[in-house]
């Protein structure tokens, strides 16, 4: 089946949707996971499986690797290391931006990122098949970039 990663869960809920109606509204997307990091949030959705749905809920985990693995589709903060993180693995993130943090840098990252076309629009109107993918990172660049800047590279 098809599993959704949602990322920062309290921001989400206070701004979309309440948690008695995410498993159904899940549902009709064709989803039967749901995988919810809570972090500190007050809201915690008691965790259960049926044979049509599961969800999963956790606060913390030291990687999110794993369930980025797992997921169909990912939705997030537009925060920067959970929007590269997510796009980096392939997988298609929907953000949600959190206008009261840091000057709104995430609406900038998020503008960018679907002006380059890896983020899709609206979720109940995306086509995930037009999303591009993500260019890889290239440290090495960065790292040559660094030691030619302080003189250890000529």
């Amino acid at each position: 089946g098809k599993c959704l990663f949602q990322i920062f869960f309290p921001f989400f809920f206070n701004l979309i949707v309440s948690p008695a109606t995410l498993p159904q509204i899940i549902k009709s997307l064709g989803y039967n996971r749901l995988i919810l990091q809570i972090g500190r949030g007050m809201v915690v959705p008691e965790p259960f499986s049926t044979e049509s749905f599961t969800l999963d809920v956790y606060r913390y985990k030291d990687s999110l690797k794993e369930d980025l693995q797992k997921a169909d589709l990912v939705i997030s903060h537009a925060g920067a290391g959970s929007c590269l993180e997510t796009l980096e693995k392939g997988k298609p993130i929907v953000v949600v931006i959190n206008e009261k943090l840091m000057n709104n840098h995430q609406l900038e990252l998020a503008k960018q990122l679907h002006k380059e076309g890896t983020l899709p629009g609206l979720l109940q109107s995306m086509d995930l098949s037009t999303l591009k993918c993500y260019p890889p990172g290239q440290p090495e660049k960065f790292s040559a970039f660094l030691d030619k800047v302080v003189g250890l590279q000529k």
